[in-house]
């Protein structure tokens, strides 16, 4: 029996660790004024029939800190690409010399870094929920092994170890929102 609660432990903190994980790549993904190549990421193209994300078939970097340069490693590529960029809708234009698209950053207004925190937080709650879905999984399955002959004093302590995880991870959660949130508010 104990075995199986080690497991459901385990598997409920390793769930728990990709939630978090999941919330760290999203809020990457927000920008907080100054470029980054990461916000290019989950945007992808059509490559000789294949959905391809932007940085394997484009150099993909930022040339300072408003500026992120995308240059193809084939020249047809740059339409597709720019059309991508713009299909994202992640609130910049892209402009096309030709050879290279660069991405200029606009400085955030006061309305948007708002919109940004919100959008932060959105995140958050989600990751949140996933957390509270694994724990909630995790103790019915705990009931179930109780059902099945588990006293009840090792299913209480053991559903203990569960909401403990929960409150370590939302709490790293929180951690991750306030940091981004003050990186996004600093002008």
């Amino acid at each position: 029996m104990s075995e199986d609660l080690t497991h459901i432990i385990s598997d409920a903190n390793s769930s728990m660790s990709k939630a978090l994980k999941h919330l760290e790549f999203e809020l990457s993904k927000i920008r907080a004024g100054k470029a980054s190549p990461n916000i290019l990421d989950g945007i992808s193209v059509d490559y000789y029939g294949n959905p391809t994300p932007v940085n394997q078939v484009a150099n993909v970097s930022a040339l300072d800190a408003r500026t992120i340069s995308v240059q193809p490693w084939e020249k047809h590529m740059l339409p597709i690409i720019e059309k991508a960029i713009m299909g994202a809708n992640i609130g910049i234009t892209p402009q096309n010399d030709g050879n290279i698209i660069r991405l200029f950053m606009p400085p955030l207004t006061e309305e948007r870094r708002k919109e940004l925190v919100k959008k932060c937080n959105v995140e958050g709650e989600n990751a949140k929920v996933s957390i509270r879905n694994i724990r909630r999984d995790a103790i019915e399955q705990i009931k179930k092994l109780q059902k099945d002959g588990l006293s009840e004093d090792i299913a209480k302590d053991t559903e203990q170890e569960a909401q403990d995880a929960t409150d370590k991870y939302i709490l790293l959660i929180e951690k991750h929102l306030e940091a981004k949130e003050k990186e996004i508010m600093a002008v």
